[in-house]
């Protein structure tokens, strides 16, 4: 494998799904932050304020960046892809990053930095060429609450205000922006969970459900009935099946195909009995086997900063202009239900003879030590970004040509 040495913000990324439920719930606080709050009670967000978003409709924000990409064949030849919004898109995308907050504090504020919008570049801005982009700014659990708490070191930590901030923007965005379109739920390990959470208290089984095209949950554990798409974490919206399926979710978490999650893993297992996490392939929501679509960073990290010296893509090295590549027919993906979990196991069919990179990064390396209980946490999206957003095209056709349009 490939071995990075990965910056905090990268970490961050991967720590997000520690005490998941923690993160994203409305659970009674700690005695000590019970105190806490009643001296100083967070303010509530203004999501009328344009600060408070990265991405509202996709104008001038964060959502508007250079997203054109290197296709890099397996014969080593480089081609140039371009990239352009939807200028009318017919639906609705609303996104909720994952970790990436390093600052001290155990709840980030709402300054949006680097990290914030290096990560919406990687991961939600391309959907812009199917939907208008939608992503708040919100006080998410940082870096340094999980990292203190990973140490036995806990800090102070107000566990709902991440779930409440959102809770906020999506009361806003419904009332103010939405216009009764179809939207997609789109979000990465802290933010995925924290939109489950959402769907579990906001829109399962509710009105507003129809306006659901899908819910992309990625990264983390979506709990169902062993041998069903439905009844566990929702007790309304199945896992996506089909392309042509609407109102169901997509999740799954991904490792390499040739290392198994292991015990520790905190991916892929789900606690209840007879419960395990949904797997929905990407790259063949039906069932099996299929090729992933995807868009990588040209530096090859969740973010271009701190990762030392990467690898070449090609053999004689030659110059990479664009800050995406992609390498069709490289990887190929299939979700797999046995004792180690459920997971997508994604294979890398790398030639070393040839001229192109015979691997992909997406380890999580800490001291040189690649940790496997992460699996490739650091680029569930980016592997699959091109299918996940055909998905989204095809989602949204489906679900305009049913009749649900703006007017109900």
């Amino acid at each position: 494998m490939q071995q990075r040495s990965i910056s905090l913000l990268a970490l961050a990324v991967c720590f997000a799904s520690v005490s998941t439920h923690a993160q994203s719930s409305s659970a009674p606080a700690a005695p000590e932050e019970q105190k806490a709050a009643t001296v100083a009670a967070p303010a509530k967000n203004d999501y009328s304020k344009p600060e408070t978003w990265l991405c509202r409709g996709g104008s001038g924000d964060a959502c508007t960046v250079d997203l054109s990409t290197t296709v890099i064949a397996a014969d080593g030849k480089l081609t140039r892809e371009s990239w352009s919004a939807d200028p009318k898109p017919p639906v609705d995308c609303f996104y909720v990053y994952p970790t990436v907050s390093t600052e001290p504090s155990g709840n980030s504020d709402m300054n949006a930095g680097p990290a914030e919008k290096a990560v919406v570049r990687i991961q939600f801005a391309r959907f812009a060429s199917v939907c208008r982009p939608f992503a708040p700014i919100y006080r998410q659990v940082t870096l340094t609450a999980l990292r203190a708490a990973a140490t036995g070191n806990p800090i102070r930590v107000d566990r709902a205000l991440a779930y409440n901030d959102v809770l906020e923007a999506w009361n806003y965005y419904l009332a103010h922006d939405n216009q009764g379109r179809g939207v997609i739920l789109i979000g990465h390990s802290q933010g995925a969970n924290v939109l489950a959470n959402l769907i579990k208290q906001e829109i399962d089984g509710k009105p507003v459900q129809s306006r659901i095209i899908s819910a992309m949950l990625i990264g983390s554990n979506v709990a169902v009935p062993e041998g069903k798409d439905v009844g566990g974490a929702f007790q309304q919206m199945p896992l996506c099946r089909a392309t042509t399926q609407t109102g169901c979710v997509i999740t799954y978490v991904s490792f390499r195909a040739n290392v198994l999650p292991p015990a520790n893993s905190r991916f892929g297992r789900v606690r209840g009995e007879h419960m395990m996490a949904g797997c929905t392939n990407p790259a063949a929501l039906g069932g099996g086997s299929g090729e992933l679509h995807a868009y990588l960073t040209t530096r090859g990290g969740i973010v271009d900063v701190g990762l030392g010296e990467v690898k070449p893509w090609v053999t004689p090295p030659q110059p990479i202009e664009t800050p995406f590549v992609s390498v069709p027919g490289m990887l190929t993906s299939e979700c797999v239900f046995d004792k180690n979990g459920s997971y997508l196991a994604v294979t890398v069919h790398g030639d070393p003879a040839g001229p192109r990179a015979s691997d992909i990064p997406g380890d999580v390396v800490v001291n040189g030590n690649v940790l496997t209980d992460w699996g490739l946490h650091l680029i569930d999206m980016p592997e699959a970004m091109g299918n996940l957003i055909d998905i989204a095209r095809q989602q949204s056709k489906t679900y305009l040509a049913s009749g649900w349009t703006k007017a109900k």
